[in-house]
């Protein structure tokens, strides 16, 4: 761990310069809207150690991918999510040194995010040469308003000396990815202008052919005055446009540069009118000027918090880390677009390439449930639906047929792109999380069309590849299912993982019941999909109860737990608290061989079964799972601690619910596992909010109504969420002594709380 950051409500807060925790900031600070966003890299040189990233939404390579060897299926190549051009740069020169923190005294300095309103400022005082002092104060954002428009404001003040200061506003095209394979660089640069105080960029990907164009217009103040800069110097070189203003600056005098930047891409512009249009962007951008921009863009965001908050009284740690949680969910992904999907390091670093995981479905669709209109997760559904087709050709590629479907483990456009075997190829369980978000969707929105429109189509293809993979075993007079990877990646090309066979075994069960609602409410719609499908409706339903009825799960009569994985016994079973802290995590101490060999376990695995499907189990039964497998569980995945915490509320056993609490919602700004430096980890963010809402809350959705049996955390005083459902907003208010629920939104609704039901009328509120 590594506990650096400020304890602090709504601001994440470094208040000491560390050239060691610099990588890990630019993580952690990082900011974003949806369409764009970039590590928090200083605007001025720094010649220490960065990962200097911008990203733009949608925007990808195939880079080849690099290995020794080739198996039949093997993916041609690994999306990177690609480092864009930098548009945020601004060199600084003081009477003709560089300002570089890596290579003068740092005094007085803080990074502040604040979350409220989705800015960056620093605040520092650098002492140069011949103890030349000079403040710095440096902030930016990136528009949720004008989402194609970034503002930097940058001021500079000599404390104790007249000064020349050159301020250099620029955008530079020559950037590569640091996790690229080969070294290269991805990016064509086409363009490159600066002229009538615009700079320009636009550049092209390698292969894919993206588009994406910067403009870039800047002011200069001295002492809140407008300077003229007419005739500052214009730069444009083969992969950088510029301007470098000259400015003369009293002792004391403050020198402000405004700097707006238009970042369009080829995925929302015609390529022929992208120049023009980003001009256009950078126009509008400086004619509202900084302050207006900034204004809309809080209170914007203000609005967004108002019925996406959660409120805890009492614990300052737990409250920082929600709101650094649900701010980075919703800066990464607004649901406006369904070409796009929730990346699980976002804007924050380009380690797991690709846009798109498991994580999405299985952590992501409840949180967008909760805290948006439901547009925003079926457009993460309908995002799978228009990639079907790859998921088929994925699955033929692998032998499969008749339409079975393989979802891709990573993918940007459909195609897998995983360059890890024992995941690509075996971690199929990615399937069954895809199927059940489309059931977890209609259950909570009761939008029961969308089988018809989209959803029944996803259900029979992943049913067919399920009943394709399972073959009957003789010696057990079951079907199983070999050679797979579960949710634990600590065991690979294991056979019979439960979690993998039960919900490969629902996902026919679920097929069969969809096809008879589709059936049932839309029998034209339903001959169409038999039709496109070329579905044997009799042989293949029944096919799918064989499989699903008589499938395998591996049980342990002795310790009445369902075995991970057949011979997970045959370890040498040891608890994780048994490691030594300097081995931990293992995943960086230890070889992979003796990884495989160990119990340990990565993260929710047979537990993650039970959190889908609870109800299917007793309470005692959950119970001795739990308390087997979580002593085992390194969480050394950023999935683990927030299906812990949530089981650990079912059963009671609060301690350890908060405890994993803490750890999933500090995850990245306590560095658990030592790798914040790489990215944030974004898609388990939503699992931070499962915990308080699920977890604490007990919130649950069964036969169209809202239950709750709320718990709360001896170290809270109170804690407080909405949540919209259907077409009602509720306030859920816990504390030791209360619940209070408001229904602030909607018609009269009935709750069940712990175990009664209570009508709670439009405007009206419950205490009990």
């Amino acid at each position: 761990m590594n506990t650096y950051i400020q304890e602090n409500e709504w601001n994440i807060v470094e208040d000491c310069f560390s050239q060691e925790n610099h990588p890990s900031s630019e993580s952690l600070f990082s900011i974003g809207n949806g369409l764009m966003g970039q590590r928090a890299n200083f605007e001025e040189a720094y010649s220490g150690k960065s990962l200097q990233g911008s990203y733009v939404a949608g925007i990808y390579y195939p880079d080849k991918t690099r290995v020794g060897w080739w198996k039949n299926g093997y993916p041609e190549y690994f999306a990177k999510v690609l480092n864009a051009p930098n548009w945020t740069g601004i060199d600084i020169s003081i009477n003709g040194e560089t300002l570089d923190l890596a290579k003068c005294e740092v005094k007085d300095f803080q990074r502040v995010l604040n979350m409220k309103h989705a800015y960056i400022e620093r605040n520092f005082t650098a002492v140069l040469s011949d103890n030349k002092e000079i403040k710095v104060s440096a902030k930016r954002f990136l528009s949720i308003i004008d989402t194609e428009i970034a503002a930097i404001q940058y001021t500079v003040t000599p404390i104790n000396f007249d000064a020349e200061i050159i301020f250099t506003p620029y955008i530079d095209g020559d950037v590569r990815n640091e996790d690229s394979n080969y070294d290269e660089q991805f990016w064509t640069i086409l363009n490159t202008t600066a002229s009538k105080n615009e700079a320009y960029l636009e550049a092209e990907t390698l292969k894919t052919k993206f588009q994406v164009a910067m403009a870039m217009r800047y002011e200069v103040e001295i002492n809140g005055n407008k300077q003229d800069i007419a005739n500052d110097e214009a730069i444009a070189k083969d992969k950088y446009s510029a301007y470098k203003s000259t400015i003369k600056c009293a002792k004391g005098e403050q020198a402000t540069l405004y700097k707006y930047v238009a970042v369009l891409s080829s995925l929302n512009h015609k390529h022929e009118d992208l120049n023009k249009n980003a001009s256009s962007q950078a126009n509008k951008a400086i004619e509202k000027g900084f302050e207006t921009l900034l204004a809309e863009h809080s209170k914007k965001w203000e609005n967004e918090w108002e019925h996406s908050d959660i409120k805890i009284e009492g614990d300052i740690k737990s409250q920082q880390g929600i709101r650094f949680n649900i701010f980075q969910l919703k800066q990464t992904y607004t649901g406006e677009d369904d070409r796009l999907n929730i990346g699980p390091k976002g804007f924050t670093g380009e380690k797991y390439g690709g846009s798109t995981y498991w994580d999405t479905e299985a952590y992501c669709v409840p949180f967008c449930l909760s805290t948006a209109n439901s547009d925003v997760s079926r457009n993460l559904l309908i995002y799978r639906y228009k990639q079907l087709d790859k998921a088929i050709e994925n699955a033929a590629k692998l032998g499969f047929n008749n339409g079975a479907a393989l979802f891709p483990m990573v993918t940007m456009n459909g195609e897998e792109c995983h360059n890890e075997w024992e995941i690509t190829f075996e971690e199929i369980h990615r399937n069954g999380a895809i199927a059940y978000a489309i059931y977890n969707y209609i259950n909570y929105t009761g939008d029961k069309k969308y089988l018809q429109e989209y959803g029944l189509e996803v259900l029979i293809a992943i049913a067919r590849f399920w009943k394709q993979r399972a073959n009957f075993s003789a010696a057990k007079d079951k079907y199983v299912i070999l050679g797979v990877t579960g949710p634990n990646e600590y065991e690979n090309n294991v056979n019979n993982n439960w979690y993998t066979n039960t919900i490969a075994a629902w996902c026919m069960k679920y097929a069969n019941e969809a096809l008879e609602i589709v059936k049932n409410a839309d029998e034209n719609r339903f001959n169409e999909i038999i039709a496109k499908t070329k579905f044997d409706y009799a042989v293949e339903t029944k096919e799918w109860s064989d499989v699903s009825e008589n499938m395998y799960f591996p049980y342990s009569e002795k310790y009445n737990i369902f075995l991970q994985q057949d011979n997970y016994l045959d370890k040498e079973q040891l608890c994780a608290d048994a490691l030594p802290l300097c081995e931990r995590p293992i995943n960086q101490n230890w070889s992979w061989d003796r990884i495989l060999r160990s119990c340990f376990i990565k993260q929710a695995d047979v537990l993650q079964g039970l959190y889908f499907f609870e109800d299917d189990y007793s309470l005692e039964t959950i119970k001795s799972n739990f308390n087997f497998y979580e002593p085992r569980t390194v969480h050394e995945s950023s999935l683990s601690p927030c299906v812990h915490s949530i089981i650990a509320a079912l059963i009671g056993d609060i301690d350890k619910a908060y405890e994993q609490y803490l750890r999933t919602s500090r995850l990245d700004l306590d560095d658990y596992n030592d790798e914040a430096h790489e990215g944030l980890h974004i898609t388990s963010m939503a699992g931070t909010w499962m915990s308080i809402v699920q977890g604490f809350g007990g919130m649950r959705v069964k036969n169209d109504k809202v239950y709750f049996k709320p718990l709360i955390p001896s170290q809270w005083k109170s804690y407080s969420f909405n949540v919209i459902f259907r077409e009602n907003t509720l306030n859920v208010y816990v504390s030791s002594e209360k619940t209070i629920i408001k229904n602030l939104h909607g018609n009269d609704i009935s709750l069940v709380i712990n175990d009664k039901e209570y009508l709670i009328k439009s405007n009206d509120s419950i205490t009990i």
